[in-house]
């Protein structure tokens, strides 16, 4: 199929042909001929933001909300480089995004012309791939090339930059051209020698673990892992991007590992005999100090990605495939074994696990003077809310909050920034979840300092119909930042007290941005101010929580240290030995 039309034309309706339905942007000079096509578009909604790094986060969390790939438009300079935060927490979380940028004309390319920024440059560390389009011609394909890397494999951000003048110029749109990818072709077919292998060594262990990352997740193999479990009947760690791929109400689960993950599930890591690693990438908030991490257990690791295979950890059984198609083969190679008369005696273990999960069960302290404490907010909120909620978190404490007091049963229904620790990513993630998802209840959890980066686009959300509900966990600071001053700098609160009790005052702001601002100071509001938020669907809803400043999260282990440090209060350290 052939038609005469400009760049521009063509970039639109290449976004039409690859299922694209909502972009969320800003128009600038150089990708302004890319606004007038969209302006005719029956197909594309766009929703203009307030601010592109407000675009990139949207288009993560509609990705994450949907399963689909995420669209972000930008100008060149300025608006590209504001892309370039979303883009670098899409890239460390695996979050198919398509980030469209316009740049210079192609004869002003590399000389410093007014808003140039080699964002291609820029970006390369931090994209699964890039291209820079110079030609009107090669815009369709290019669009269909960038869709197909960001969604296969491992996921990722794609950055497509066009130069002003392939735009502006006339080209033949011919559609269904072959892709020019040599080279990238993702393995998802596990080796069988290797499956069967792993399915040796599980029924062969005493203190087995399946630890599962953000991978399962990406490869909706949530029904899979829970047969593979039970069939196993190993106990699940499963990390912070993990949340709802196995429900947290299975007995087999033991929780969320690392630096705030429970003692039971971290205790279950370091004494283990085998990890049975699924979609996780052994990063340092789970594994604390590397060398002392695990260091009982031999190592079976299945990423989708041959490059995280032994990165961190060696691994005695490395198999590189799809999560899913990993899973459904080593269950099968499982059941063998068991026809075999090969079966796992995990007795012994278990009783150690519960040991754990009883004594070192989460809790929290009630603020002494009577405020109001976050945690039970947040407690309360998913009991009243429920788990077929979507709820997007930003980066703190709050965050960890969120991991461990709301019950998740459901796959893709917590949003957060895991790898990059994006301050700002909830508001606009929530408004990109919501669009995805508009059947869903979204809540953004989110702290006073995070909220003060993006809460401009509340006025997207109530502009654009986007009825998302905010809890906002205000307790004046910068809380993670303030605790690890209390714990490790003897309490000199240097530049975290945000005084964000006075100014701003939230529920004046919210109401300026066309939303129902709630205040809630008590334990005995709390509940009232959720169920009247939850009453409320044609604006957005802001609650101003106000809660106690030293409030901590825990457990802990400190950064650099040992998982065997874990503190599951200030002055309470966890026994660790194993009973003969």
């Amino acid at each position: 199929m052939t038609e005469q039309m400009t760049g521009a034309q063509a970039l639109v309706r290449a976004l039409e042909n690859v299922g694209v339905d909502t972009v969320f942007g800003i128009p600038g000079g150089a990708i302004l001929p890319a606004y007038d096509p969209l302006y005719d578009s029956q197909k594309l909604r766009h929703i203009l933001v307030r601010h592109e790094q407000g675009a990139g986060h949207a288009a993560q969390g509609y990705a994450q909300a949907t399963g689909k790939v995420g669209v972000c438009m930008a100008t060149s300079g300025p608006g590209a480089t504001n892309l370039v935060t979303p883009i670098a927490d899409a890239y460390m979380d695996s979050v198919p995004i398509v980030a469209i940028t316009g740049q210079v004309a192609s004869g002003f390319i590399g000389t410093d012309a007014f808003q140039e920024a080699d964002i291609s440059g820029i970006t390369l560390p931090i994209t699964k791939h890039n291209f820079l389009v110079t030609r009107a011609e090669d815009i369709a394909r290019t669009i269909v090339e960038a869709f197909h890397i960001a969604g296969t494999g491992r996921p990722g951000p794609v950055l497509v930059d066009i130069a002003k003048d392939a735009l502006q110029s006339k080209c033949e749109f011919v559609w269904g051209e072959d892709m020019r990818l040599p080279g990238y072709r993702p393995v998802t077919r596990p080796h069988s020698k290797q499956v069967r292998e792993a399915a040796k060594l599980i029924v062969e262990s005493k203190r087995p673990v399946l630890y599962v990352g953000g991978g399962v997740l990406k490869a909706g193999a949530s029904a899979e892992l829970k047969v593979l479990a039970e069939l196993t009947g190993a106990p699940v760690v499963g990390t912070l991007m993990s949340k709802g791929a196995f429900p947290d109400s299975h007995p087999q689960h033991m929780g969320m590992p690392g630096m705030h993950g429970t003692v039971g599930a971290v205790g279950a890591l370091q004494k283990a005999d085998l990890l049975v690693a699924l979609g996780a990438r052994f990063d340092d908030r789970v594994t604390g100090r590397l060398d002392t991490f695990a260091p009982h257990a031999k190592v079976v690791h299945a990423d989708i990605d041959p490059a995280e295979i032994s990165k961190n950890r060696h691994a005695d059984v490395p198999i590189v495939g799809d999560a899913r198609e990993v899973i459904a083969d080593l269950i099968v190679a499982i059941q063998a074994e068991h026809a075999a008369g090969r079966t796992g005696d995990y007795t012994a273990w278990w009783k150690q696990l519960e040991e754990w999960k009883t004594t070192y069960s989460l809790g929290y302290d009630e603020p002494p003077n009577g405020e109001l404490s976050p945690q039970y907010v947040i407690e309360r909120l998913g009991q009243i809310v429920g788990p077929d909620a979507l709820y997007c978190a930003g980066v703190g404490q709050h965050q960890m909050w969120a991991a461990q007091f709301i019950k998740y049963e459901n796959p893709a229904t917590f949003l957060n920034s895991g790898g990059a620790g994006t301050m700002g990513y909830a508001i606009p993630a929530a408004m990109g979840a919501k669009t995805g998802a508009p059947g869903k209840t979204v809540w953004a959890i989110d702290g006073d300092g995070c909220f003060q980066m993006t809460n401009q686009e509340l006025a997207t959300c109530a502009i654009e119909g986007i009825p998302i509900k905010v809890a906002l966990i205000n307790n004046g600071n910068l809380g993670m930042v303030r605790q690890w001053q209390t714990l490790f700098y003897d309490g000199r609160y240097s530049n975290t007290n945000l005084n964000s009790r006075r100014i701003p005052d939230f529920v004046k702001l919210a109401d300026a941005y066309g939303c129902e601002g709630i205040r809630v100071e008590s334990a005995d509001e709390v509940d009232a101010a959720i169920q009247k938020a939850m009453e409320i669907n044609d604006r957005p809803v802001v609650i101003d929580f106000v809660v106690h400043n030293d409030a901590m999260v825990w457990p802990m282990v400190a950064a650099g240290a040992s998982n065997d440090d874990i503190k599951y209060a200030r002055d309470i350290a966890p026994n660790w030995e194993l009973e003969d």
